[in-house]
């Protein structure tokens, strides 16, 4: 039997997730908007909500409520804030490295302070060299004794500024088909977090670079087995970071079909509201349309990580879907807005430009493509 609702329990908790959104996130947005930067605030409230330990097991104390769950709290959130979405969705990158590949002296020590945001989390592998092909980093490590230093840099990683406990991935020296997962604590002498970027959306979700100038890790900071890092990275980005992805798309198209329903149903045009209009009948029609396919792939494949099957290709449909819908129903909410839709005090402007930086985000829809053309050809 297939069943497409949702547990009493994951109801309730999509209503708290609502509630927290609008009333916890809401009122950060102008902050965020106006500077562009992390509220402090803003990440106590995620901490004390608990949204950080929401696929942490409760031996480390985490919630342990799963995958499905973790996708519930980022369309709720993305519907108000697709950046705080993104940070968040961005943390349990972090972590999943951690819970998936780590020793138990590893997430005895990090676990419970990333469940409690006394940690913030992130995971570097993208370089100016090496993104959707993440071979093709620069970043080396070679051995000295049992510690391992490591140079290189990493670009466009997401709470860049903000993370304390980093899992980052660098190739070796002398043998270019292996790699390391490190996990690296902000305070190790040959760190440092340099440029901060200003993206066109999701302002307020901190993103910039990272340089690492013989930074020495110790081997109790190894993720995973020596030279097999590859593994460790990309098992995250594949199913959390596309899953997160998926989340932060699904909450953006809610949030342009809710904000050009209203806008219809308001604004009075030939004497009627322009919501008694074909057109603009049409445009909401194809925006509701792709949110509830949006949901059922993105929700399918939450279910199969769930059950721990291998869920990255589906997380890649997903992806590729929920993302280039949320593009188009950006694009279709400031249509219907007309003119209003380039003024920001609008949130179709905002939608317009976070939509624009989720697209790329954790493998563009080309890449997705090639994912799914190698799977739909196996």
């Amino acid at each position: 039997m297939i069943d497409f609702t949702f547990t009493e329990e994951q109801e309730m908790f999509r209503k708290a997730a609502r509630e927290f959104a609008e009333t916890q996130v809401a009122p950060f947005v102008p902050e965020m908007e106006q500077t562009g930067k992390v509220p402090a605030g803003l990440v106590k409230a995620l901490g004390d909500a608990e949204m950080m330990a929401l696929t942490i097991p409760e031996a480390y104390g985490g919630l342990e409520l799963g995958y499905t769950a973790r996708l519930i709290a980022l369309e709720e959130i993305s519907r108000i804030s697709v950046a705080t979405a993104m940070m968040l969705q961005v943390f349990a990158l972090g972590i999943e490295p951690i819970v998936k590949f780590g020793t138990e002296a590893q997430k005895q020590k990090f676990l419970p302070g990333l469940a409690t945001g006394e940690r913030l989390a992130t995971a570097a592998v993208t370089e100016a060299t090496g993104g959707s092909d993440p071979t093709g980093i620069r970043t080396a490590y070679r051995k000295d004794g049992d510690d391992f230093i490591v140079n290189g840099r990493k670009c466009f990683i997401t709470n860049s500024h903000i993370a304390d406990t980093l899992t980052i991935l660098a190739k070796s020296e002398e043998d270019p088909k292996a790699f390391c997962a490190f996990l690296v604590e902000k305070d190790m002498p040959g760190f440092k977090a340099t440029h901060e970027e200003h993206k066109v959306g999701m302002r307020g979700c901190n993103t910039g670079e990272l340089a690492f100038e013989n930074l020495r890790i110790p081997k109790e900071n190894l993720l995973g087995v020596e030279g097999k890092g590859l593994r460790v990275t990309m098992a995250a980005i594949g199913d959390v970071g596309r899953g997160g992805m998926v989340g932060c798309a699904l909450g953006l198209q809610a949030a342009c079909l809710e904000a050009s329903i209203q806008f219809a149903n308001e604004r009075i045009l030939y004497g009627k509201p322009i919501s008694r209009l074909q057109t603009i009948q049409n445009k909401i029609a194809e925006m509701k349309i792709d949110l509830e396919a949006g949901r059922l792939l993105g929700y399918r494949a939450a279910a199969i990580q769930d059950k721990g099957q291998a869920s990255s290709n589906e997380f890649a449909v997903a992806k590729y879907y929920t993302t280039e819908a949320s593009q188009k129903a950006a694009k279709m909410a400031v249509d219907i807005h007309g003119g209003y839709g380039c003024m920001e005090e609008y949130a179709v402007s905002r939608y317009i430009r976070d939509a624009a930086v989720v697209g790329p985000s954790a493998g563009t829809s080309d890449i997705m493509k090639v994912i799914i053309a190698r799977w739909a050809l196996s």
